[in-house]
This record gives C-alpha cells, sequence and structure tokens, in this order.
C-alpha cells in the first residue's frame, strides 16, 4: 500500500437492537448514532465498529471480534464488575484461558457475537 490506513472497523448484527444498543454502552464503548438502524460504538479514539439493525442468523452467529487489551486480568475483573453475564440472558463469559501465544477470555453479546479479549505474550 502506498498510503496510511486508518482504521479497520467491522460491522456486526443485532437481533435485538436496543438492546444490543444498552449493552454495548455499558459495556463502556462510547455510541455515535449514525441513523435509526445503525451506529458506532467507539472503544477508543482509533478503535470501533458499526452496529446494524439487522439480523442474519447465520452471519450473527458466525461473528467474532478480537479486541487485544493490555492487561486481560484487569478486563476480566472489569468485565465481572459489570456484572453484563447476569443482567442479559444471552450474555456468557467465560473464564481466562492461557495458551502458547497468550491468554484470552470469552464475551458473548446478546445477539450471539462472540467477543475474544487478548493479551498476547510479548
Amino acid at each position: 500500500m502506498d498510503y496510511k490506513a486508518k482504521s479497520i472497523r467491522t460491522f456486526i448484527g443485532a437481533k435485538n437492537y436496543t438492546e444490543s444498543r444498552r449493552f454495548y454502552k455499558e459495556l463502556g464503548f462510547e455510541e455515535i448514532k449514525i441513523g435509526h438502524d445503525m451506529c458506532f460504538f467507539r472503544v477508543n479514539e482509533n478503535i470501533g465498529f458499526y452496529l446494524q439493525k439487522a439480523y442474519v442468523r447465520d452471519w450473527v452467529d458466525n461473528s467474532m471480534i478480537f479486541l487485544e487489551v493490555d492487561d486481560v486480568e484487569k478486563c476480566y475483573q472489569d468485565l465481572l464488575g459489570r456484572d453484563l453475564h447476569k443482567k442479559y440472558a444471552k450474555v456468557r463469559l467465560s473464564e481466562i484461558k492461557r495458551m502458547e501465544w497468550g491468554s484470552e477470555l470469552f464475551l458473548h453479546d446478546p445477539s450471539g457475537i462472540l467477543w475474544h479479549f487478548g493479551e498476547f505474550n510479548n
């Protein structure tokens, strides 16, 4: 590439758009409304994703997002403290898994999108 890439953003769907918006706000992401059926959730100034009021089961059931974090233990404690897995019926939170490459945990959103929060070994 002869140009500088500035970001990469995925689009995800929602089985229940209102519930998913509430979930991501409670997760700590900043919502920026784009229209009545789409919003952008900012993780920080360089990272974010689009949430759509659209649901295609095969697409959503096979969507995964890996978010690299600097401290997976701290991330896990933060997620536990938010109690999202208790507030939302379909949300599931795993314990931290340790592997050769690093550590990660898994969080399923209300629609079934699988989030990987991971920390790579140095």
